[in-house]
């Protein structure tokens, strides 16, 4: 399924631009060719409190670490007019809800949306209870920084944007686009090392092509997402486990 509505705005507040050299990569680069999404970045030092490009301080409480300042953060994300545009500020964080393909398909929806990239311990709470309309983890680990984690959820949203993708029915078969898993894919040669083609994906015959699909993608679902396995129950393409 994807977004027909574009060009989708998106902006990330950061501290390092030059991170984001790979959003003129790829398919996101394609598409920002396209005119399918614009991006840009806000340098957060541009709204520094002082003329020595101060952003952060050290965190009431006594706790190691510094915290992104208030003052600084909330200036960079009003100059946006994402509010305005009704769009959504998104801050990237390990305390975040869970990153899935359903939120990124409900994100692809937005016509604009601004990312927050929080660095050392984080920003100021009364910015997140402000400003912040949703707040995003892409998994239970911590990185150095939001810039990779906005570059993630860039990707997965860009890529449901009507025109992103060569062929639309390929966001339609990824991993989650269904509900389980993908299936195992394979391509010429026929044989590689001793190893073969499954001989039903030689056979040319669609039914039984989509039934091994579909129980490929439940087997490697039940084998490596268990937790996946135990909530599908909708009538996907493959049909109900």
């Amino acid at each position: 399924m994807y977004c027909r509505r574009f060009p989708v705005k998106i902006q990330c507040i950061t501290l390092f631009p030059e991170m984001f050299a790979p959003m003129d990569c790829s398919i996101m680069g394609r598409a920002r060719q396209k005119e399918i999404f614009s991006f840009e970045t806000v340098y957060l030092r541009d709204f520094a409190i002082n003329e020595y490009g101060q952003v952060d301080d050290a965190p009431y409480g006594g706790e190691p670490g510094m915290v992104l300042r208030p003052e600084p953060l909330t200036k960079a994300i009003r100059s946006t007019g994402v509010k305005e545009n009704g769009g959504k500020v998104v801050y990237l964080t390990a305390d975040g809800v869970p990153f899935t393909h359903e939120l990124a398909l409900s994100l692809s929806k937005e016509n604009h949306i601004v990312f927050v990239c929080g660095h050392y311990k984080g920003i100021d709470e009364r910015v997140r209870e402000s400003q912040i309309d949703l707040e995003i983890s892409i998994g239970d680990f911590v990185v150095s920084g939001g810039e990779l984690p906005a570059m993630v959820v860039t990707d997965a949203i860009v890529r449901l944007l009507d025109g992103s993708l060569g062929n639309r029915e390929s966001g339609d078969t990824d991993s989650f686009a269904q509900g389980p898993l993908g299936w195992p894919v394979y391509t010429r040669p026929e044989e590689f090392e001793g190893k073969k083609v499954p001989e039903i994906l030689l056979s040319g015959h669609h039914k039984k092509i989509l039934e091994w699909q579909k129980a490929e993608s439940l087997k490697r679902t039940q084998e490596r997402r268990p937790d996946i396995y135990a909530k599908l129950k909708i009538d996907t393409k493959f049909g109900i486990k």
